[in-house]
């Protein structure tokens, strides 16, 4: 057997919670694995990540714009499918190529109506004829405002509750792989359920770069800012998904814990303690993945 690669050398792992389970993810090679509620059983099964444009994952910047969409139609499958494998034997399936159809279209309506549309609505209510400056900082305030009541709200509902255990699992397996322990329950309990190169604290470096872009458009007519905001969607991901890989990189870097530590504690929202159960089926994923 090969000897374990130094810990600089390991692949990047990324994951995310699903029902009842955690979707893991190195390379080209993505599963899911799901407890099933009544026999307790693990089921893994492998997904097919976005094949189309491959080359643009690999360009910087455009990566970023890449990353996010195959993310978005990764976890919206990720999802399905736990759903689905979830049931137990016998059980009719819950969810097709019709449902995911609607989710992605549900996912993006959401994500640019209610994070970028809405703050730009509510903003143009109150502050039309603020600078361009003021006026992205504003908007920015009520985008990241509308964010954290989301995620607030979400925590609230009992089934979200055990996602976001699931979501403290995954962690928790990534930073044993990560620091080159052995893929054990004791072992993975031991770290912390938040992790430097979350979606969160992507989300949350979206809406803090989108201030500093839409600063650079200025203040014109509502119909040129919503167009704006639209178009300069594929830049501020760019830039986000650029800055996560380098905060992921250097996150023991003394000068940069600072710009990292506002990701980090609101992934306290996002994320929960896990049970041993559920960390076995996180380091399932690890397993499988790897």
């Amino acid at each position: 057997m090969a000897p374990p690669a130094e810990p600089e050398q390991r692949p990047h792992l990324g994951g995310q919670a699903v029902i009842e389970g955690v979707m893991m993810r190195n390379g080209e090679r993505v599963v899911v694995a799901v407890r099933r509620p009544k026999s307790g059983e693990i089921v893994i099964q492998e997904i097919r990540p976005f094949q189309a444009w491959r080359k643009l994952s690999k360009i910087p910047f455009l990566r970023g714009v890449y990353n996010l969409f195959e993310i978005l139609v990764l976890g919206i499958k990720a999802l399905n499918l736990s759903a689905n494998l979830a049931l137990e034997e016998g059980e009719a399936e819950k969810f097709g190529p019709l449902e995911f159809s609607i989710s992605l279209i549900l996912a993006l309506g959401i994500a640019v109506g209610g994070f970028f549309i809405l703050p730009l609505w509510l903003t143009n209510l109150f502050a039309s004829r603020s600078s361009g400056m003021l006026f992205a900082f504003l908007e920015g305030l009520i985008r990241i405002a509308i964010f954290l009541i989301y995620l607030w709200g979400i925590t609230l509902l009992r089934d979200i509750r055990r996602v976001l255990e699931y979501h403290g699992a995954e962690h928790k397996s990534i930073h044993t792989f990560e620091h080159g322990e052995e893929l054990t329950v004791e072992n993975a309990k031991q770290y912390g359920t938040r992790h430097p190169r979350c979606g969160t604290s992507f989300l949350l470096l979206v809406a803090v770069i989108a201030i500093l872009v839409f600063s650079l458009v200025g203040n014109p007519p509502l119909p040129w800012k919503v167009l704006s905001r639209i178009l300069l969607l594929p830049v501020i991901a760019g830039f986000s998904y650029e800055a996560l890989l380098f905060s992921g990189r250097h996150a023991n870097s003394r000068w940069l814990r600072p710009l990292i530590a506002p990701g980090l504690w609101l992934q306290r929202l996002t994320t929960r303690e896990p049970d041993e159960n559920q960390l076995e089926v996180a380091l399932a994923a690890v397993k499988a993945v790897l």
